[in-house]
């Protein structure tokens, strides 16, 4: 009887079963549509994106060869298409480029090229703050006390790898200009930073030890 009970509710759970695909026919199909569709976006767009990549690449590396004998101003041109192109890699790479060969026309232009990396969402939250680092740096010279802070802002209000960096530029900023209070006060910050960069820790011992241990 028991076994009869069992042979009857497995046919009927079986009924229930196709009852459900029969029934459902349509939208299971559009589901797997849906997904079979998914499927093929996300590694069609995964192609695209590899092949946009080596394209920059590509451009990054002909530009680079062509520096030496080739006309300036289209490699100033090419580079600034890779800095607007916002690619992790080889955009931050083009600026340090044109940065480094003095390719940039002025202060301004090349303030606006690093705030087109700034401003970039998809960057890694370190390299974004690599380059605000060396946006300071490049302003350091020609920076006031309140320009020089604003741009530094993120970095020392963060824990940050680069935050004992960003103080320590502060630091020396203050020192060049013979605020030594002001420049003491940050060196002692970078003592009491928990992830400061060793090196940059024994710097700021040495000059607090040797010009501003009064």
């Amino acid at each position: 009887m028991d076994e009869e009970i069992t042979i009857i509710n497995e046919k009927n759970r079986n009924e229930k079963i196709k009852s459900f695909f029969v029934r459902n026919t349509k939208l299971i199909i559009s589901i797997l549509v849906v997904l079979i569709l998914a499927v093929i976006t996300f590694y069609s767009y995964q192609i695209y994106k590899d092949s946009y990549r080596k394209q920059i690449s590509d451009q990054y590396n002909s530009t680079i060869i062509e520096y030496d004998n080739g006309d300036k101003t289209k490699i100033i041109t090419s580079m600034k298409e890779i800095i607007r192109y916002k690619d992790k890699t080889y955009s931050p790479l083009a600026l340090y480029f044109m940065i480094d060969n003095n390719l940039i026309q002025n202060q301004s232009e090349g303030n606006e090229l690093f705030d087109v990396l700034i401003s970039q969402n998809s960057l890694e939250t370190e390299i974004k703050n690599l380059i605000i680092y060396k946006k300071a740096l490049y302003n350091a010279d020609t920076s006031s006390e309140n320009e020089l802070l604003i741009i530094l802002k993120p970095l020392l209000n963060s824990d940050s790898v680069w935050k004992s960096h960003a103080l320590y530029l502060v630091a020396e900023y203050f020192y060049s200009k013979n605020e030594k209070q002001k420049s003491k006060e940050f060196f002692n910050q970078i003592i009491n930073t928990n992830n400061a960069n060793q090196d940059i820790v024994k710097e700021a011992q040495k000059r607090l030890n040797r010009d501003l241990s009064e």
